[in-house]
């Protein structure tokens, strides 16, 4: 895995071992950083389920002002800490050690820009998250919301939750929703 674009761009990264993590491929990452190109020079940016940070890293090598990688496994806690040594992102970047919803309530930032989340497929931890981001300060009309799925993955429910559905792309294997709130 690498940094496609930007300043650190080139640089390999590291990734944990085992199969506790997904990596996202270079071809579908390089896709989604087209999509969110506009929305990150200077963003606030939050990569919940980091893994081994390498969304978050490639946000920073591409301009955004502030990453928070979200993350409780220790092995991929090592790989975020490592790759961002290496990319010398450290000083741009706060690593929360801890569950995502235990975490987003120790994030204090006026609003987020953009928010990732790529959590384990068909556990249903994408409507716990939306759940709890609904009632968060930092999260805007204009705060852009991007999920990781299944293809099977159910987002119907984000209507209720106060989301709408501003695009979709999907790959052979899974999809990126994008949303907002309403």
């Amino acid at each position: 895995m690498r940094v496609i674009a930007g300043t650190a761009r080139r640089l390999r990264l590291k990734t944990p071992e085992g199969m506790d993590t997904r990596p996202t491929t270079d071809r579908i990452k390089e896709t989604l950083f087209n999509m969110l190109q506009p929305y990150l020079p200077g963003a606030v940016f939050i990569d919940l389920y980091s893994g081994s940070g390498g969304i978050g890293i490639e946000a920073l090598s591409r301009g955004a002002r502030h990453v928070y990688f979200v993350e409780n496994s220790r092995n991929a806690l090592a790989c975020i800490a490592e790759n961002l040594r290496f990319t010398r992102f450290t000083d741009s970047a706060t690593v929360l050690k801890q569950d995502v919803l235990a975490a987003l309530a120790g994030i204090h930032e006026k609003e987020a820009d953009v928010i990732f989340m790529d959590p384990p497929y068909d556990c249903g931890h994408e409507r716990r998250v939306l759940e709890r981001l609904k009632d968060l300060p930092y999260v805007t009309q204009s705060t852009l919301i991007v999920i990781e799925a299944s293809l099977e993955t159910d987002f119907s429910y984000l209507p209720l939750l106060g989301f709408e559905l501003v695009k979709e792309k999907r790959y052979k294997t899974n999809r990126h929703v994008f949303c907002r709130r309403s």
